[in-house]
């Protein structure tokens, strides 16, 4: 349906420019979809560079009742970057500013600055920007930030909130804040509205800018990968090497699924193997040397079938290859994939383990699991045909499986994705309806009108309009 009458469409190019917004039919195919597959087609995308621009955008929309849809760059696996409603998508990805305050640790970026960009940056000042996202090298700090991305260093160093100090953000109906003073390291002064814009996937207000925290960069690193025959091993190994002292700044589990798959993509010996876990550790010479011995120690004991310690830098990241390559690697065993993060807490690791193995015998479905196991949060992966619709339909039984399983263990349907539209049908899984209305409560206290991305989050408010 489309809801941009013309005079709409010129006040558009007015604020913008022509080269700054595009009806062009092969720009709002690309900008359709994101990493879910799904596709929505908006009627316009927009490329502004500033929040002035981004304030008069929304204004007209407010007004005249027009959705509009922030992006990224749509790496996003629960469909948050999704124009449900046509309208206006929105990419802040020409929002590329960088400043970087190298006495105070602090950075200052525009929302289309890529992840990777900022790191490099930060790295050439002897500094750190933690968050790693997998798509670090093409997700946007805007999409982290509406997201609150996390990555393989969140048991150590946190995620995305960890580090968002303030945002400059402009609100559904115009107007332009910005949430804190944003070099401080504290401030308790009001309502923690960055706090409360982290992670609500766009559906309150568009950051335009985000002041960020740094850390000095690590002295060294060190990395260990040891293979298992069970993956309950390897679960317990987690368990017992955070238990033992070691905080690695990355703790990852990979199934027997996923390394089959990729010694299949890649031929790196590891079918027939079990599980696999990959540790990294960093910090002074003294402590890193002390933690990856104690891990090898902790693996050894668990009955690991191989140790490989790296400290060269090729070696490590050829190693960390193995991690990368299990997305791409995962295409061989189904055409389709649910792709779910469910978070449980570290010591109930194995359980879900366990869960995950008669969820897949009893739907007859296969599952592929890995991810940030130091910090429980697993990516779980059922992987179905997508021409086969029984299968489809076991697999998406698997997923309700999955999610009642790791809230009877006391966890969480999503530690990193967000909730989008792939899970609004299962958030009163976890959030009492008391909570909900809540939120509600703050939607359409931001956005009365209900244009800012809307269909996202809360399907109750999706009906609702």
């Amino acid at each position: 349906m489309e809801v941009l009458a013309e005079p709409v469409k010129k006040e558009l190019v007015r604020i913008l420019s022509p080269e700054n917004i595009s009806f062009e039919e092969e720009d709002i195919l690309c900008y359709s979809y994101d990493a879910t597959g799904r596709r929505a087609l908006p009627e316009c995308v927009l490329f502004p560079h500033t929040a002035e621009e981004v304030s008069l955008i929304l204004k007209m929309a407010n007004a005249e009742g027009i959705p509009v849809v922030p992006r990224g760059a749509g790496t996003g696996f629960t469909g948050g970057s999704l124009p449900l409603r046509g309208g206006i998508v929105m990419s802040t990805e020409r929002m590329t500013t960088m400043e970087m305050d190298q006495e105070n640790m602090t950075a200052m970026c525009g929302a289309g600055v890529v992840t990777w960009d900022l790191s490099q940056r930060a790295e050439s000042l002897g500094l750190f920007y933690p968050p790693d996202p997998t798509s670090l090298k093409v997700s946007t700090i805007g999409g982290n930030i509406a997201e609150c991305a996390g990555g393989p260093r969140g048991l150590k160093y946190g995620v995305t909130k960890d580090y968002v100090l303030a945002l400059e953000v402009v609100l559904p109906t115009g107007e332009i804040l910005k949430t804190a003073p944003g070099k401080t390291l504290k401030g308790v002064v009001g309502y923690n509205l960055t706090g409360l814009l982290t992670g609500s996937e766009g559906t309150l207000g568009v950051v335009t800018r985000a002041y960020l925290r740094l850390l000095p960069i690590p002295e060294e690193k060190r990395l260990l990968v040891a293979t298992f025959d069970t993956l309950e091993r390897a679960g317990q190994g987690v368990i017992e090497i955070v238990r033992g002292g070691v905080i690695p700044s990355a703790l990852e589990l990979i199934d027997g699924v996923c390394l089959k798959a990729v010694d299949e993509y890649a031929k790196v010996g590891l079918s027939g193997v079990g599980a696999a876990i990959i540790v990294e550790v960093d910090g002074t010479g003294g402590l890193t040397e002390r933690d990856i011995e104690r891990a090898r120690q902790v693996c050894q004991k668990m009955g690991a079938l191989n140790i490989e310690v790296a400290e060269e830098e090729k070696r490590m990241k050829e190693l960390w290859g193995l991690r990368r390559a299990i997305s791409p690697a995962l295409k061989r065993v189904g055409s389709l994939k649910l792709n779910e993060d469910v978070v449980v807490p570290r010591t109930n690791i194995v359980e879900l383990i366990r869960g995950l193995e008669d969820i897949g015998r009893g739907r007859d479905v296969t599952i592929a699991s890995f991810g940030h196991a130091g910090d429980g949060n697993i990516h779980v992966n059922i992987m179905v045909d997508r021409d086969d619709p029984e299968e489809v339909e076991r697999g998406e039984a698997a997923v309700k499986d999955l999610f009642e399983l790791t809230l009877e263990l006391g966890g969480t349907i999503s530690g990193e994705h967000g909730v989008g539209v792939t899970k609004s049908d299962y958030i009163g899984m976890e959030l009492h309806k008391d909570t909900l209305e809540l939120m509600m409560r703050i939607k359409r206290a931001f956005d009365p009108n209900n244009i800012l991305n809307p269909g996202k989050i809360f399907k109750e408010e999706m009906e609702r309009v």
